[in-house]
């Protein structure tokens, strides 16, 4: 079904298709006939971060920004969805055109710059979900126009506010699209942030009766001093798990394309091996008990395999949906599945 609708949603500029392939899924979800888009996935029960995963494939953050669609995003086949970034007050992002399709390269370039209709909307739209099914992460970020200085209280706020409905909480330093964000990566100013989140985080706890996991996603452009760097305050700080990475601001792999010097974050099959690069890199710096989730550039079920053999306890896609549709959820499970049954286990915790 999504080799018919592909050529009509790429008619469209990049954001129009997102928006409508969204609806289409929901309608799809809606209507009964979900089946027809996404074939049945096979449970592969994982267990990591001390959650039990209906299998270890995920949606990473940025597709559902304010929680509509989490029912059926998760109707897909997917083990867990993470929404958002969120932040504590609503903000339009940055002005169109800001989201741009590589085809060629199977890549996409955005600079959306945290858009959502703030943390508020997304605790209604999480509280209405019914949620039959999967695990359910929640990524929260600053307003673009709060001082570093002052980000912790964003973040904070945030915290707070989706603790008692997630599953685990990302904390999202890494977009390239809002200005300065990068920063909060730095030693200093990353042991400063993580620092007083991890104390906020064994409060909510106490005070709701559960602690949810608390993770850090990071940046592929990291050098390795700074990814060790990292490494060493999240492990002091005994942070529950990092996802690598986000987007890049790279454009090497694809200088010869018309929208190359388009500034955001770059996606996709370009992004592969340099995620992979600090995922594994991060996998010998870190605690072996902490877990890493790989994303950034798959596209097919061995890019997954390859995200485990990295270090990968659990893995998301993105961009590849837009490239390969649902079929890529189910390609990953079973790839996914073969490489932890060989005789070579990778690093996924059998349930």
């Amino acid at each position: 079904m999504y080799s018919l609708a592909r050529p009509l949603l790429f008619a469209f500029n990049a954001e129009r298709a997102h928006g409508l392939g969204l609806k289409g899924i929901e309608l799809a979800y809606r209507s009964g006939a979900l089946p027809l888009l996404a074939p049945a996935v096979t449970p592969m029960p994982t267990r990591v971060l001390g959650l039990q995963f209906p299998n270890p494939v995920g949606l990473a953050a940025g597709l559902d920004k304010n929680g509509e669609h989490i029912d059926a995003l998760l109707a897909l086949g997917f083990g867990f969805v993470e929404i958002g970034t969120v932040t504590p007050r609503p903000q339009a992002g940055n002005p169109t055109p800001r989201m741009f399709r590589l085809s060629h390269h199977r890549a996409v370039i955005n600079r959306l710059g945290f858009n959502n209709q703030g943390v508020d909307a997304l605790v209604r739209n999480v509280e209405r979900a019914q949620r039959k099914s999967g695990l359910l992460g929640i990524n929260i970020g600053k307003n673009k126009d709060t001082a570093n200085e002052r980000a912790a209280d964003d973040y904070l706020y945030c915290l707070e506010r989706v603790y008692p409905l997630a599953d685990y909480i990302t904390i999202n330093i890494s977009s390239p699209n809002t200005a300065g964000l990068r920063e909060l990566q730095e030693e200093q100013a990353l042991r400063q942030l993580i620092g007083s989140l991890r104390e906020r985080q064994e409060s909510l706890g106490a005070q709701h009766g559960k602690r949810v996991p608390m993770l850090v996603k990071v940046a592929p452009d990291l050098s390795d001093e700074d990814i060790d760097a990292v490494a060493r305050v999240l492990t002091d700080l005994s942070v529950d798990g990092v996802i690598a990475t986000n987007t890049t601001v790279s454009r090497i792999s694809v200088q010869d394309h018309r929208h190359a010097n388009e500034t955001g974050g770059l996606s996709g099959a370009p992004l592969m091996g340099q995620a992979t690069t600090v995922l594994r890199r991060l996998r010998t710096r870190l605690p072996d008990n902490m877990p890493l989730i790989g994303v950034g550039g798959i596209l097919s079920g061995a890019d997954a395999v390859a995200k485990m053999s990295a270090g990968a306890s659990l893995v998301q896609c993105y961009s590849g949906l837009v490239y390969r549709g649902p079929e890529l959820i189910g390609e990953c499970v079973e790839a996914m599945r073969r490489r932890r049954e060989a005789p070579s286990r990778g690093s996924v915790e059998p349930a």
